[in-house]
């Protein structure tokens, strides 16, 4: 069962040999003459070379695989510890309809976890759970001979490029949040949320309306209700849904998070804009055990530059609805681009949108407004933070139902 450096080593750890054999597998194992099990998914399919020119035999040889036994896919990697990895076709679930990537097709196409590989498929052979990729044709929709950028090597720009124009038609939550903001490619926008305050209308409806921009949407969702899913799924049917049900262990929840972060990252190395939005940092803070890692997972919204070569944009809920929330929002807060509060106290009196305009808060809207824009908002906000809390959300509620965009809101003023 040990290959032949492991299997030498076994036997000079014994002092050459013996002439007892372990009576069962457990005592096997312990005497170095078994491997443990390991999981399926810690297993390739079959052994990998040693070496990269074996590695590159064996690929040749499943390149040469007939063209009619081969299917073509399109997944986001996974890679495994030992270096091997699968494309996940459905989410980033492992499911039966993976296909196996090989460590050497991983080192020479230096691929990263989060990459988007399209390429054929062989079916699986005698002893083999999962198909395997023939060849690699296109890493994140480009050829895998290009030269590839790095997230961390980009330099952050300000956001300076907003989701919608003034005169957009938009829901009245996204309205409110977009007029106190407002909503910019490359942004961190930080959403407070008591239970049932209309956190999860706010991004569904967010995601709506990007729907008509060229944006892509991605939904990470952590300790979700499982039949909550097929919601969001049929809600936002092009965005790609991350989803880490409640039936889940803390640390897969996690991980899957960050793969799903680390796909969006590699769009915007290619220059486009991806959207993501999550909820909540305040359930992944418990798969962390530490509040302070999601600001990590935050703090990566950013735009890629003065010339629009790619954005990042990060849509997170902190639930307030105990101490862990307050402190991840203490580990978060002051990262964030725009602060948008929802409260539930409002939600129940009938008030909608339910938010608290006193406790929203931008940055760097200077960039993103024309001056006269600019001067109507400060002065909308400074009227709305003479009143009570209650008072200024009815008051800002009637003016959206009122006017059939911002544009026009802030012209009657």
């Amino acid at each position: 069962m040990l290959r032949r450096d492991e299997l030498i080593e076994a036997i000079e750890e014994r002092g050459g040999g013996g002439d007892a054999e372990p009576a069962g597998r457990e005592e096997a194992v312990d005497a170095g003459l078994e491997r443990p099990r390991r999981e399926p998914e810690d297993r390739p399919d079959r052994e990998e070379p040693d070496g990269d020119e074996e590695g590159e035999e064996a690929d040749a040889a499943e390149s040469a695989e007939p063209e009619a036994d081969t299917e073509p896919v399109t997944g986001v990697l996974d890679r495994m510890p030992p270096g091997y990895g699968f494309l996940r076709l459905s989410g980033l679930h492992e499911d039966e309809g993976d296909v196996y990537v090989s460590a050497s097709q991983i080192r020479r196409c230096e691929l990263r976890p989060g990459d988007e590989v399209s390429g054929p498929a062989r079916p699986p052979r005698r002893g083999e759970r999962h198909r395997a990729l023939v060849r690699i044709e296109a890493v994140n929709g480009q050829s895998p001979e290009d030269k590839r950028r790095h997230f961390e090597d980009l330099t952050p720009a300000p956001p300076h490029r907003r989701m919608f124009a003034p005169d957009a038609e938009l829901d009245p939550m996204v309205r409110a949040a977009d007029l106190l903001g407002p909503l910019a490619f490359g942004q961190r926008v930080l959403v407070l949320a008591q239970p049932r305050s209309g956190r999860t209308t706010l991004l569904r409806t967010l995601g709506t309306a990007l729907a008509a921009t060229d944006a892509q949407l991605c939904v990470v969702l952590a300790d979700e209700r499982p039949e909550e899913v097929p919601q969001w799924e049929q809600a936002l049917p092009q965005a790609e849904i991350f989803a880490a049900t409640a039936d889940e262990e803390p640390r897969d929840q996690v991980r899957e998070a960050e793969l799903a972060m680390g796909h969006a990252k590699r769009v915007a190395e290619a220059g486009g804009d991806v959207v993501v939005l999550v909820d909540s940092l305040s359930r992944l803070a418990l798969g962390y055990r530490d509040p302070a890692r999601v600001k990590r997972m935050f703090g990566v919204g950013r735009e890629l530059g003065e010339d629009g070569t790619g954005s990042l944009t990060v849509v997170a809920t902190v639930l307030e609805s105990d101490d862990r929330g307050a402190e991840v929002r203490h580990a978060v807060e002051t990262t964030e681009n725009l602060l948008v509060h929802l409260d539930a106290g409002l939600a129940a009196k009938g008030v909608f949108p339910s938010l608290v305009p006193q406790d929203s808060r931008a940055s760097g809207e200077e960039q993103l407004r024309e001056p006269e824009e600019l001067e109507k908002v400060r002065a909308l906000r400074a009227e709305l933070g003479a009143m009570q809390p209650e008072e200024a959300a009815r008051a800002l509620a009637d003016q959206i139902a009122a006017t059939a965009n911002n544009a026009e809101l802030l012209s009657r003023l």
